[in-house]
């Protein structure tokens, strides 16, 4: 038996998952967020799976090559634009859409020469305090932007929400407000809604929606109390129980001995760590997946490994399997156990870790 650390990437329902978004979108279009390696699904994997939105969004040009580089035509949105003035020819070259934060993003556009102008967003600070331009600089960036000859027209419009995740927070709306009076009296394509705000606040949606964490199948909500997207997980992350020890009441499990047997119980060990991207600080008594039903971590993650409390599960044997996450194990879950969320679980899976497709037709997910 070799280890069996693996992550099994559901195309399926990575295509289940843009219908979602593309329903709650109402007729907008819509960009799949792909940047990150796909969110750790693979960058080329996932625009393949999501060929059918209308535009993909990367991080930076870096992202965007490979894209072109493999037959696709889609446009391209740069969520943070050029870092540096050699990327402006690369973007007119490629035909990528350029998101303009700051005034020197500005300055370059002014002074550069391209081949071809290059579409912009003006990206509006309307309380994320992250990137973008406050509101009232924005009307002047705007004129400079429609004065200039590498900038196709019209200027195009977008912002980013700082709390669209909680459902019972004002602050969204506070934003899209902001947003509108920016806007209001000007041309171009406006995109505000991320995965959250496409799914909870309607006048966020406009004429280009961005969802990112809900096409790989985990809900962008940090609110309980809701009802749970329809979305489906694409990733499955699994391995399986390499050992069972019969312990005492009172032994310590694991590095410093964090757990300690209530009861003369099993305790299994399951080949999957931190070396592979499982949180190192998941807690006891953060679900797993044994044999398909719940059953919690007794113990520190290691390296390799987990062990897990089978008290549950008196048939376990050597060889069973053992879900992360994935169907029947929402990658949020686990993340609220590890004070973390779910796309830092994505993403932090490492390369040891086996990969594998299905096209979802051929599983339960």
């Amino acid at each position: 038996m070799t280890r069996d650390a693996r992550a099994t990437i559901d195309l399926g329902a990575l295509r289940h998952n843009l219908a979602v978004a593309r329903k709650a979108a109402g007729g907008g279009r819509v960009a799949a967020a792909i940047k990150a390696d796909g969110y750790g699904h693979g960058l080329l994997r996932t625009a393949g799976a999501l060929k059918d939105a209308d535009v993909f969004a990367v991080a930076c040009i870096e992202e965007a090559v490979p894209l072109r580089e493999a037959g696709y035509r889609h446009p391209i949105l740069l969520l943070e634009g050029v870092f540096e003035a050699s990327e402006l020819g690369v973007a007119s070259r490629l035909g990528l859409d350029l998101m303009v934060h700051s005034p020197w993003q500005v300055d370059l556009l002014e002074t550069e020469r391209l081949a071809a102008p290059v579409r912009t967003w003006i990206k509006v600070d309307t309380g994320m305090h992250r990137l973008g331009f406050p509101p009232d600089e924005t009307a002047r960036v705007h004129e400079r932007l429609r004065a200039c000859a590498s900038v196709s027209q019209p200027v195009c419009w977008a912002t980013h929400f700082a709390r669209a995740d909680d459902r019972g927070s004002d602050y969204t709306r506070h934003q899209i407000g902001v947003f509108n009076d920016v806007c209001r009296g000007h041309g171009g394509l406006r995109s505000l809604a991320n995965s959250a705000a496409l799914l909870a606040w309607p006048e966020s949606r406009a004429d280009l929606a961005r969802p990112g964490i809900m096409l790989y199948g985990a809900s962008p909500f940090v609110d309980a109390g809701h009802e749970r997207p329809p979305l489906r997980p694409v990733m499955h992350l699994q391995t399986r129980l390499i050992a069972i020890n019969r312990l005492e009441r009172g032994d310590p499990v694991g590095y410093s001995g964090t757990y300690r047997c209530p009861e003369s119980m099993r305790v299994g060990v399951a080949a999957i760590g931190y070396g592979d991207g499982y949180p190192r600080h998941a807690e006891n008594g953060t679900p797993v997946l044994v044999n398909g039903r719940l059953a919690p971590l007794a113990g520190r993650v290691s390296m390799d490994m987990i062990t897990i409390d089978l008290r549950a599960h008196p048939d376990a044997r050597v060889g069973d399997p053992v879900t992360l996450w994935g169907p029947g194990l929402p990658a949020e879950e686990v993340a609220a156990h590890s004070g973390t969320i779910a796309y830092e679980l994505f993403c932090q899976i490492t390369r040891r870790v086996r990969v594998e497709e299905v096209d979802g037709s051929d599983t339960d997910g």
